[in-house]
């Protein structure tokens, strides 16, 4: 099974191509251009150098969020134009569960965050199972003592596993010293996420849970900037 993935939900994407859970080629986004500009250019890098083309690829996976608004929308709308265009699968896969995917195959609980700033964190807890991961609560835009408070409740006794693309970025809470004294601390995780968002795609797609173009879906979490303020100016003028 030939995977493309694509990872662009914030400036540390990626993207790759793997046979199977192998990786033939990969490409980090190393570059100040925009998605619109280096997306589909890196896609074919990435295809060349695995002597690949588009029409070989039998499932399409893309980081389906959380993440910025335009940067999740530039992969999935990339992604939906190939599955309609090729008639092939494809598959939406948390980016937050991805970096979850890093940690010590020992670890139980995971706990995955990065920034999304304004003093907020994309977050989510995580539980391995057999099949992977199950989240736990939701993925959700939180301050990083409000998260470090919702894992330190679901944990109870047991150790938390911590993976971030921005390890800083709970350090300074008040709360986070409680979880030192247990021993924890924060992995700092590979930003290359898209081979990972390719084998978990590949595990969805054999349990059946690829979609087609029209059933592929976005996990924003929070709205893009100018829909916050044309809903606030809407209300506003009422």
């Amino acid at each position: 099974m030939l995977t493309l993935a694509l990872d662009t939900c914030d400036a540390r994407g990626s993207v790759a191509v793997l046979r199977d859970s192998t990786v033939l080629a990969s490409t980090r986004h190393d570059s100040p251009d925009d998605y619109s500009i280096w997306l589909l250019p890196a896609v074919d890098r990435t295809l060349a150098a695995a002597h690949l083309g588009l029409a070989e690829i039998d499932l399409y996976a893309v980081a389906a969020g959380p993440g910025s608004f335009t940067g999740v929308r530039a992969g999935l709308t990339t992604v939906k134009a190939w599955a309609e265009v090729y008639r092939r699968p494809a598959v939406g896969v948390s980016r937050l569960e991805a970096l979850a995917s890093q940690a010590p195959p020992a670890s139980d609980l995971v706990a995955a965050f990065f920034d999304a700033r304004r003093e907020q964190l994309f977050a989510a807890l995580f539980e391995r199972n057999a099949g992977g991961f199950a989240l736990l609560g939701e993925e959700s835009l939180i301050a990083p003592q409000d998260f470090l408070a919702f894992v330190a409740k679901q944990a109870e006794a047991r150790p938390v596993h911590w993976v971030s693309l921005d390890p800083q970025a709970v350090s300074h809470s008040s709360a986070w010293p409680a979880r030192e004294l247990l021993g924890e601390s924060v992995q700092a995780a590979d930003p290359l996420l898209a081979p990972a968002i390719a084998r978990i795609a590949l595990r969805a797609a054999a349990a059946g849970r690829s979609v087609g173009a029209l059933e592929l879906d976005a996990n924003y979490i929070r709205r893009c900037d100018a829909e916050v303020f044309q809903k606030g100016s809407a209300a506003h003028g009422k």
